[in-house]
């Protein structure tokens, strides 16, 4: 199945997992020992308000596709009705696209894309 067949908020389920296993994989070779210390670092990547960050100033530097930036609004704009208590809704919302970008990208075998994301991410992060 083509990602197009399927919603935002599906794409985003995928991109969820798809991120937090980039991080975690990013994180182990970065040599970052403890999980204690490996979960809270991973927080700074996955975290709805991180997402949403990255998203901003990816956006900014005009760094995504115009495909891209179409599914992200696809993810962002696909209402559940439920928001978690502690995100703001726009953030919430803002970081459910950027995963359904991250979705597609998986579903589309396009891991090269994912990892310039995540490099530029990193660069983000200083």
């Amino acid at each position: 199945m083509s990602y197009q067949e399927y919603s935002g908020r599906t794409l985003a389920f995928l991109g969820d997992a798809v991120w937090s296993l980039v991080v975690r994989k990013y994180l182990l070779l970065k040599g970052i020992g403890t999980g204690k210390r490996l979960q809270k670092l991973s927080i700074e990547y996955v975290s709805a308000k991180s997402q949403a960050a990255f998203y901003d100033a990816l956006h900014e530097k005009q760094f995504f596709t115009e495909e891209e930036e179409e599914v992200y609004r696809r993810g962002r704009n696909d209402n559940t009705g439920t928001y978690p208590k502690n995100t703001p809704v726009q953030i919430y919302r803002k970081a459910t696209g950027f995963e359904a970008l991250i979705g597609m990208l998986d579903l589309e075998n396009r891991e090269s894309r994912i990892e310039q994301i995540m490099e530029e991410v990193c660069k983000l992060k200083g």
